[in-house]
């Protein structure tokens, strides 16, 4: 089953809606037990939820016959409500509860270094937010028992997005997003220095000021106080035009391309280009933030650089990718694949099923390549753009190939740094690192 509660309770069965408890005491103790899935909670603690500490007369034996009622509604579904010592808890661990999506989601956002993984975990987890906690079951009393803490989570991930957004440009989305919570929460300084910086950044430094002079009577007048550091600093700085709030910081050793950031190029080869789109190879798992390649855009815009195709060809890749996003999904998910596949083969030469998953690439793009005639007269094997949006990691694959067979594979060299392991050939024998001062350990 699945059960929502941020926002009206709902339990579905297979997308159909089913009714559970004809009284709202029942639904009130069902999403108490949710909120602690797994977990017992007392009888005492349930009937001081149920009835918002005033239980009646016989409380404990009508929560046992609304427990018997929740059983006999759910028994049908596979849920269970278990009694545990002086209590109960609710098995749900083969079931969805959105609650503990969007702790999922949050805290998975709280981990990743990457601003756009960032974005994306928390664009997931606040959707999931329909209403307020269990509107319709809960009154305002028991929700501010019942749902603070999460109420604060929620809070906490929209100025986290908000940051990773201003990290990545993105300040109108973060107007729109905020204006209609900056007036709900006056007290929120750190959501109002990301209203405050988004609006200097989209040229609305009067608007700015102004929030800040609301904010200030807010927090002088209701609680005494005045505005924190951080707030006053960011203050003085759009009165005084600091060129530091007009653009996001940049991340290190990486090129803005189409709006997209990529690593520096310090391979050599193209082929050694794509594995460097991802750093902290050596680290087991995967260092959060890591990968470049983000987006299936991020991917056509990096071939593009890497004059893997041409201007008018990244444009159709982009074109397309936007209309079948299943599609470009799945293209750049192949391309993670090879990637891995190739940084393997290239550092493990025994490794043989990496070398036939890479020759498996390398044979597609031989097949899908076309010999043309270019205007200065000379011939070029090139992917024509029935390949659709397969092309940046078959053309990676030619690449791949020649560099299998050239003698400078012998002189290739990983990074030693935990946080990189970037590829590079080492012509000279004397290069440690990838490049002087841009190890990707900087970056991660």
């Amino acid at each position: 089953m699945d059960f929502t509660l941020l926002g009206p309770f709902e339990a579905r069965h297979e997308g159909r809606l089913v009714r559970l408890g004809s009284r709202r005491q029942e639904r009130c103790l069902l999403a108490v037990l949710l909120l602690e899935a797994g977990r017992p909670v007392t009888t005492d603690r349930l009937t001081d939820l149920v009835w918002n500490g005033v239980p009646p007369d016989g409380a404990r034996v009508t929560l046992h016959t609304y427990v018997g009622r929740l059983r006999s509604a759910l028994r049908p579904y596979g849920v269970t409500v278990d009694t545990r010592h002086d209590g109960y808890a609710v098995d749900v661990s083969e079931h969805t509860v959105d609650v503990r999506e969007f702790l999922d989601l949050a805290g998975r956002a709280a981990l990743a270094a990457d601003p756009g993984e960032q974005v994306r975990c928390h664009d997931k987890a606040l959707a999931l937010w329909r209403g307020p906690l269990l509107a319709g079951t809960l009154d305002p009393t028991q929700r501010a028992r019942l749902g603070g803490r999460l109420s604060e989570l929620r809070l906490t991930a929209l100025e986290q997005r908000a940051e990773a957004q201003l990290t990545m440009g993105l300040h109108e989305r973060v107007i729109t997003d905020l204006t209609p919570l900056v007036g709900e929460h006056p007290g929120r300084e750190r959501l109002v220095a990301a209203q405050m910086t988004a609006l200097y950044r989209a040229g609305r430094q009067t608007e700015a000021l102004e929030l800040h002079r609301a904010t200030r009577d807010h927090l002088v007048t209701e609680l005494g106080i005045e505005p924190g550091p951080a707030l006053t600093t960011l203050h003085e700085r759009i009165l005084n035009a600091d060129p530091r709030l007009d653009r996001p910081p940049a991340p290190l050793y990486a090129v803005r391309v189409r709006e997209e950031w990529l690593p520096w190029s310090t391979g050599g080869h193209p082929a050694l280009e794509f594995c460097n789109t991802y750093a902290g190879w050596h680290h087991a798992p995967a260092v959060p933030g890591s990968d470049w390649l983000r987006t299936y855009r991020t991917l056509a815009v990096w071939a593009g650089r890497q004059a893997l195709t041409d201007d008018d060809a990244v444009d159709r890749l982009l074109t397309r990718a936007s209309a079948h996003p299943t599609e470009a999904a799945e293209a750049l998910a192949e391309a993670k694949t090879f990637r891995t596949a190739l940084y393997a083969c290239l550092t493990d030469p025994a490794d043989l099923r990496a070398f036939r998953t890479v020759a498996g690439f390398a044979e597609a793009a031989a097949r899908a390549a076309v010999l043309d005639l270019d205007d200065d007269g000379l011939a070029h094997w090139r992917l024509p753009p029935a390949t659709g949006l397969r092309l940046p990691v078959l053309a990676t694959a030619r690449f791949a190939a020649d560099l299998l067979a050239d003698p400078r594979r012998l002189t290739l060299r990983a990074c030693p740094s935990d946080d990189c392991g970037w590829l590079f050939l080492d012509t000279s024998g004397r290069r440690r690192w990838c490049s002087t001062a841009t190890c990707g350990s900087g970056r991660s």
